[in-house]
């Protein structure tokens, strides 16, 4: 700490034998700071403990009219509980699965009905001004893909503009290829192209600059779109695709109580959902969780305010105390959310004395093996011993979960950094040698 300059008073360590529960190390530990993406720990934990691994979402078609020889005379009605992962090649499966069951034609439109969350009043601006991220996206309860897709751009020297390939690629996206192929190094933000949207038109994409020759083919996701118009934009692509017809045009509203349920389609668990946020940090899909605690205890449509107070009153059940705490969006995504390394590691210990311990200990990054861990703790007889969740933002610096020490021993281990430029290097600097001394205890 001196050598990186980190005073005391603005790092938080408390760290427990797991097994006799005996404290280690402590200091600051009731001090509320900022998590970041170690708020993660109590968000996947509070959900297994509270819907426990097997528990899975649903996306609903219902037809809103006779269906005959093929044909659906009125509307398709797609109703979205929440599912997290609904990535394209699921999506995909989905509607092979309606196309199996005899649906050919939709003579009538596509109904999207989202109200299963109440809408969520922020914009994938607000963090950090950085729209087209796919961290940044905002929890939809008929979300697709993240809302993200795949822009692969191809740099050719015969041509003035690259060639550019969207994957998977809505149908009612519009792209205006402005970009222009240069010369010299490849090199430069995003390899010189830019991403905007005309200003009321989020169906279009312009995408600019120069990219040099040189670069061959670069590919990047972004975050595009609307919930809706991308959910709506992609099943027409996969609808056509799969030899489906239709002239349908899209609705978003809630769903006609006299419609009939024609299939449903389950999510992978939330065994596997835990394991996707907490090894690769994914913030929408922590947002989800939080909004389907609410949910379940509340009731839809689920609000965050919700699922807050549904992760307050389950800390009351287990007798979790944390001075100070304030939950935001469960991700740590946040300026504001606030967590105890005390209140931090109980959880964790929570964790580590549940019948759920297996599946959640192994949603956590590894030690140079995988997730946010792969390139980390590579010291001899670490690897692999370490399970831990990683947490930064600007300014902010965090680690919290096991370490399975050289004596056999296991230990909770949290540490939160709160520092200007703790990002940059001096709070991996401190984690290391913290983390360095347990596991040699």
């Amino acid at each position: 700490m001196a050598q990186t300059g980190v005073p005391a008073r603005n790092l938080s360590i408390f760290v427990r034998d797991a097994g006799t529960k005996e404290t280690i190390v402590e200091l600051n530990a009731n001090t509320p700071r900022s998590p970041a993406s170690t708020i993660k720990v109590l968000t996947t934990f509070a959900a297994l403990d509270m819907l426990g691994p097997a528990y899975t979402w649903k996306t609903h078609a219902y037809l809103g009219g006779r269906l005959a020889s093929g044909t659906l005379q009125g509307d398709l009605i797609l109703v979205g509980e929440g599912d997290p992962f609904m990535t394209s090649e699921r999506w995909w499966t989905f509607v092979q699965e309606l196309r199996e069951r005899g649906l050919t034609k939709i003579a009538g439109g596509l109904v999207l009905d989202n109200t299963y969350f109440a809408p969520v009043p922020d914009s994938r601006a607000d963090f950090d001004a950085q729209p087209f991220r796919s961290y940044n996206v905002i929890p939809d309860a008929l979300m697709v893909n993240f809302q993200t897709s795949r822009f692969t751009i191809t740099a050719n020297a015969q041509r003035a503009r690259p060639e550019i390939v969207v994957n998977p690629m809505p149908a009612n996206l519009k792209i205006e290829n402005r970009a222009r192929v240069g010369t010299g190094r490849c090199s430069g933000y995003n390899r010189g192209i830019t991403f905007s949207t005309p200003s009321g038109d989020p169906n279009t994409i312009v995408i600019g600059g120069t990219i040099a020759a040189s670069c061959g083919s670069y590919s990047l996701g972004r975050a595009i779109m609307n919930a809706p118009d991308y959910a709506y934009g992609t099943f027409r692509t996969c609808w056509l695709d799969s030899g489906g017809t239709s002239q349908y045009g899209m609705r978003s509203e809630r769903r006609p109580a006299d419609a009939r349920r024609f299939h449903s389609f389950d999510s992978v668990s939330l065994a596997e959902v835990i394991r996707l946020v907490n090894k690769y940090s994914n913030n929408v899909m922590a947002r989800h969780l939080l909004l389907t605690l609410g949910a379940e205890r509340f009731g839809a449509p689920a609000t965050v305010e919700m699922g807050r107070n549904a992760v307050r009153t389950w800390l009351v059940e287990r007798n979790i105390d944390m001075p100070g705490f304030v939950l935001d969006n469960g991700s740590g995504l946040s300026r504001d959310e606030r967590v105890t390394a005390r209140g931090l590691a109980q959880t964790l210990d929570a964790a580590w004395h549940s019948p759920f311990m297996p599946e959640f200990a192994a949603s956590l990054p590894l030690s140079a093996t995988d997730g946010t861990l792969r390139n980390r703790f590579r010291a001899a007889g670490m690897q692999g011993r370490l399970r831990l969740k990683t947490g930064r933002i600007d300014n902010v610096n965090a680690l919290a979960g096991f370490v399975s020490a050289a004596s056999g021993k296991t230990y909770v281990v949290v540490i939160i950094l709160n520092h200007p430029e703790a990002h940059l290097g001096a709070g991996e600097a401190v984690q290391a040698e913290l983390i360095r001394w347990v596991f040699g205890q």
